[in-house]
């Protein structure tokens, strides 16, 4: 037990000062455990019809109730956090390398390159919403996981690379990238080595932003019927069956939707905590 003497632990001390976060932390963990273990822990299997039980309250058989075609709300949610985890991550990531090649490209040399690729293709991809341009692409390659992904990478890797972007801009004239130039170093070896761990802080809390985001854009776009086919279990699928029952029976829009906005909510919990954590002086005021 710590006393006034003794230094609380790291982890009590960052949740003591963003007790968000570690709620935020706690609900990722959740999520990320029922997507690995989803066949042990549902409770039944996703995909079970039984017209008999069709829209069937909550209760201790089914505790989330049953959906219009009598399948098990909990067990599809327990399988949704899959497809919602696995979206959120491959979008990320590739927008992420994608974000970091061209804008560290355009930011180190500068010049022609760079004008170009600011002003024609940032500007050009900007200027249509994300969530347009991965309907637009879904609806000509059509819906399945990986066409959606693919669509949601390209919606969305604009936004990181204009950061990256930036960041080297700033830093590319620092002393110490001056210093590896002048003893030889290939201007790979500097971005990789000198650049890139320098300009990291920003581009993981946009990262753990736009997991939220990508989540989020993936529900909208399988509630719009442009993500992962049926009976594949997803949380905008099981929204968009519940419309038409949203007063006869809400428990099935209510648990998805709650779904949903906790997942997002976490991300973001946990994005806001890693911009105050990363800032130097926001971790020395909480004593970090």
């Amino acid at each position: 037990m710590a006393t006034a003497s003794t230094p609380l632990p790291v982890w009590r001390r960052a949740a003591q000062y963003n007790p968000l976060a570690t709620a935020g932390t706690v609900l990722v963990i959740l999520f990320v455990l029922c997507a690995v273990f989803a066949p042990w822990l549902s409770p039944y299997d996703p995909a079970q019809l039984d017209l008999t039980i069709r829209l069937q309250p909550p209760s201790h058989t089914h505790w989330f109730g049953t959906d219009e075609l009598g399948r098990d709300i909990l067990s599809r949610i327990i399988y949704g956090s899959r497809i919602s985890m696995l979206v959120g991550s491959c979008v990320v990531a590739g927008s992420l390398a994608l974000g970091i090649l061209f804008g560290s490209i355009a930011g180190y040399y500068g010049g022609k390159f760079d004008r170009f690729f600011n002003i024609v293709v940032m500007n050009a991809f900007l200027s249509f919403p994300g969530i347009l341009l991965a309907i637009a692409f879904v609806a000509f390659l059509g819906p399945g996981i990986w066409n959606l992904i693919l669509a949601l990478v390209i919606g969305g890797w604009v936004g990181y690379a204009r950061l990256v972007r930036a960041q080297v801009l700033a830093v590319r004239d620092r002393e110490f990238v001056e210093a590896a130039r002048a003893l030889g170093a290939s201007d790979a070896r500097v971005i990789v080595r000198h650049i890139l761990p320098n300009i990291l802080q920003p581009v993981i809390v946009q990262a753990a932003i736009g997991m939220a985001g990508a989540i989020l854009a993936e529900a909208t776009m399988s509630f719009l019927g442009l993500g992962v086919p049926p009976p594949t279990a997803s949380w905008g699928t099981m929204l968009n069956d519940a419309r038409s029952h949203l007063f006869d029976a809400p428990h099935i829009v209510i648990f998805p939707a709650l779904a949903v906005m906790f997942a997002v909510l976490a991300f973001n919990f946990i994005g806001d905590a890693l911009r105050d954590y990363l800032d130097p002086r926001s971790r020395i005021a909480a004593g970090l």
